[in-house]
This record gives structure tokens, C-alpha cells and sequence, in this order.
């Protein structure tokens, strides 16, 4: 099981050295991967008809492929990993110009997990239909799969229109690995058919259960099976060793195939309180670099 690292951004202040520091360490450590959420705006909880979101204007978010091509000069092996992007508030074609450079830039370390979201004052913001996102998506990945493995793409769809164009240079990986966000049962189905990976938010492995027989048998329909995605799972270092412990072993008896540890709303101070939880949870776990 590959183990990484959530990126604190709403806990760091926008500091590149900090950033820096927090990649380099992470990968000197052992960790597999870095991971960062995404979000382009933030709500104002006091505007008009209130917000319910879990985050608001005050908590920072370090843009990911912006933040990833910093990072991806200052490190040799970490992955890189959205976790998630949300896709359909965004120009299709851009994503997968930027998705490139960022692997092209990382010699091949990225892997983009990609969702719906939930802000519909985002989508607004952005210019895109909150109420159409779920069909969006999936016409949005067939076209960065073609973006990514073809130098000149064709493509007439309900959203996207191609005439004879492509990205270059093209990514290093053809395509970029793609994972789905989410829980719903027709992210379970996209999983199944576009996926290399699914990332569940789920707190245990218990709760993943029932799900993967409703996976399976999507799988199954679509011509895969397990063997051919990944399954990421969470732990919150808030929890406490312990039950780090139980649930590292419950996920690699599904199996899961990745793991992220995430420090925030862990009551960590700074940057450096940060840094010395990873490497606390690194030395528990046994990772070596």
C-alpha cells in the first residue's frame, strides 16, 4: 500500500519556502505522494440566503497545478495527486494543457483525481451549469484521454467541439491517470468505465464495503475488474496512533492501494507542527526513503 501525504494548505500561510520544505521533507521521508484539495473561491458565510460549506473565504487554497509545477522542480519522486479537482467548473482543454505540463514538468509524477464538487457559487463564478456537472464530467474525460494520447483530435460532443487540434508537448504518461471523487452510485459507474482509480472520502474501511459490490458488478459490465484500478482511503492524524493502526490494517485487508494521512484540524499550530506529525506518522508506520 502506497502511503502519502495531504498537502495543509488551509494551515500554512502561502509561503513557497514553506511549501518547499513540506514536499522535500515528505519525500525524504518516504512518502509515496502528495496530495491537495481544490477549490478556486471561497464563500462568504454571511452573504445573502448564508453558506453551509465547510469551508469559506478565510481558508486559503494554493491553486494544484500551480502549486505541483513549483514543487515538481524541487523533488525527484513524490507523486502528485489532486485529490480532488473539480472538473466540470473548468475549460476542458485547459485542464488537460495544464495536467500536461505538470507531468511533463514532473517527469511523470501526476495523477489527477478529479470530481463534481458541491459550491454551486464556484460554478457560478466560473461561468459553468452546477445542475448539468454529473454528465459533463464523463464527456470531459473521454476528451482529456484523447487530448492526452493523440497529437490531433476530432470530437464533436454536447459540451466540447475539436476541429483537428491538440496539446503539445504531450504528458509524459499517455494518459495521465485519472481517479474519481465521490460516493454516489453513478460515480461508482464512471469509476467502472473511465477510472484508474477511485478516492472515497470514507472515515473507515467498513463503510467502503457495501460499495464495492456495487463496484464489482459495474466493473464487470464495463470488461475490468479490481485488479484494474486503485482504492484510496484517508486517515486523519486526529484520530491518534491507535487508531491509525487499526485502520492502516483494515485497509490493506480490503486492499487498498494508496493511503493519505491528513494533519489539518489535528490542532497543529504551524508549519513545523506539521512537518513533525508526518514524520512521527513515518516512523510509526515504518516508511523508509
Amino acid at each position: 500500500m502506497r502511503i502519502g501525504v495531504v498537502y495543509p494548505q488551509t494551515e500554512f500561510p502561502p509561503d513557497p519556502s514553506v511549501a518547499r520544505e513540506y514536499a522535500q521533507t515528505a519525500e525524504n521521508l518516504g512518502y509515496h505522494h502528495l496530495l491537495a484539495y481544490d477549490h478556486v473561491l471561497g464563500a462568504n458565510p454571511d452573504r445573502p440566503g448564508g453558506w453551509h460549506g465547510p469551508y469559506t473565504h478565510t481558508d486559503p487554497f494554493l491553486e494544484p497545478f500551480t502549486l505541483f509545477s513549483f514543487l515538481a522542480g524541487l523533488t525527484q519522486r513524490i507523486e502528485f495527486a489532486t485529490g480532488i479537482l473539480i472538473l466540470p467548473q473548468r475549460q476542458t482543454a485547459l485542464v488537460a494543457k495544464q495536467a500536461a505540463m505538470v507531468d511533463v514538468l514532473s517527469n511523470g509524477r501526476l495523477r489527477l483525481g478529479v470530481g463534481i464538487g458541491w459550491s454551486a457559487v464556484e460554478y457560478e463564478a466560473l461561468n459553468q451549469n452546477f445542475r448539468t456537472r454529473g454528465r459533463r464530467v464523463e464527456e470531459q474525460i473521454e476528451v482529456l484521454n484523447r487530448l492526452w494520447t493523440e497529437p490531433l483530435v476530432t470530437f464533436s460532443g454536447r459540451w466540447h467541439t475539436l476541429s483537428d487540434a491538440g496539446i503539445n508537448p504531450m504528458p509524459v504518461q499517455q494518459p495521465i491517470p485519472i481517479w474519481l471523487g465521490g460516493h454516489h452510485e453513478n460515480v461508482l459507474r464512471r469509476v467502472a468505465k473511465y477510472g484508474a482509480g477511485w478516492m472515497p472520502n470514507y472515515r473507515t474501511a467498513a463503510e467502503v464495503f457495501p460499495q464495492l459490490d456495487k463496484l464489482d458488478g459495474y466493473l464487470e459490465e464495463a470488461g475490468r475488474n479490481r485488479a484494474d484500478i486503485g482504492l484510496e482511503a484517508r486517515l486523519h492524524y486526529s484520530d491518534g496512533e491507535e487508531v491509525w493502526q487499526e485502520r492502516l490494517a483494515e485497509w490493506q485487508a480490503v486492499p487498498a492501494t494508496h493511503i493519505t494521512i491528513n494533519t489539518m484540524r489535528a490542532g497543529l499550530q504551524s508549519p513545523q507542527e506539521h512537518i513533525s506529525a508526518i514524520t512521527r506518522f513515518a516512523e510509526i508506520v515504518g516508511l523508509s526513503s
